[in-house]
């Protein structure tokens, strides 16, 4: 198979295409550090820098297997390598900035997600205890669904929340469930 610049033979050996590839690299890479061009040289650089990452990943099986498998199955570990590359080149391109962005509003969404929920199972807890459950709330504190079971259901007739938020006919309710307390009547 011919492609440019041809089979290139030295001695009766092939040079294969990701020497071409590591050679502009390594020059591309040089000018890039020791020259740092301005505009429009800095720019054409990349892009040399990126024809030679093509040319070396395009044989990535080759450095594998120090043999030429290209045509083979082995030659799929070359096109992953370039997937792969693609990826992380892609996501760079995307900026890092933007996955650390993400990444925050994920973290403040889960620190709020997180918070709410703790202030919620602290407000069932104090509701428990206003309602004069205390095994419940203490219990709620460390296993949450306790709490809301508890401050859903009816509070002691005689609590602070009985006789803030119960009616007559909630309050005698709560009087047959729990009973009336000695010299209350």
């Amino acid at each position: 198979m011919r492609w440019w610049p041809g089979n290139v033979e030295v001695g009766g050996t092939h040079i294969h295409h990701l020497v071409w590839g590591i050679l502009l690299l390594l020059i591309v890479g040089y000018l890039g550090v020791t020259v740092a061009p301005d505009s429009p040289w800095h720019e054409i650089l990349a892009v040399l820098f990126g024809v030679g990452a093509g040319l070396t990943l395009d044989e990535f099986a080759l450095w594998l297997n120090l043999k030429d498998v290209y045509w083979s199955e082995q030659g799929r570990r070359s096109i992953d390598a370039v997937i792969v590359a693609a990826c992380l080149s892609g996501m760079m391109l995307i900026g890092f900035t933007a996955w650390v962005d993400v990444a925050d509003d994920v973290e403040n969404a889960v620190f709020a997600a997180v918070g709410g929920a703790g202030i919620l199972g602290v407000g069932f807890v104090l509701i428990n205890a206003a309602k004069e459950k205390f095994a419940m709330a203490a219990i709620g504190l460390f296993v949450p669904p306790v709490a809301i079971v508890g401050a859903f259901r009816l509070g002691r007739p005689h609590s602070i929340w009985a006789r803030a938020f119960y009616d007559e006919t909630k309050r005698s309710r709560a009087e047959q469930r729990f009973g009336t307390l000695p010299g209350s009547e």
